[in-house]
């Protein structure tokens, strides 16, 4: 995906995806891998996926590259599967905020 328009509206597609500052998720994936006596080291805490878009959250679109734009339709796409409305989750569903908090999006918020 070199074309400068794509390249674009995939920037405003996963900033409007990721609700999250970049500190949220920071803390998300350090809480979220914390066990009861240990805590993993900052950069280590989380998925793959989530310090992925921690790094990209913390990167000027002109420094992205062709695996950042891979991750942030990765991104794009489950969000958008997850937050679909004919996908409704039950209410509460604390699974489901977790899943997407780790990518950087909190149902939360407004």
């Amino acid at each position: 995906m070199t074309d400068a328009l794509e390249m674009d509206a995939l920037w405003e597609d996963f900033h409007r995806a990721v609700s999250m500052t970049s500190a949220e998720p920071a803390a998300w994936l350090r809480v979220g891998d914390a066990g009861e006596t240990t805590e993993p080291l900052p950069d280590r805490a989380g998925s793959d996926t989530g310090q992925h878009v921690l790094a990209i959250l913390q990167k000027r679109r002109t420094d992205l590259t062709e695996d950042d734009l891979r991750v942030m339709e990765e991104v794009v796409d489950a969000v958008q599967d997850e937050t679909d409305p004919e996908n409704e989750p039950p209410a509460g569903d604390t699974a489901r905020r977790h899943r997407l908090m780790t990518l950087g999006h909190d149902p939360l918020k407004g």
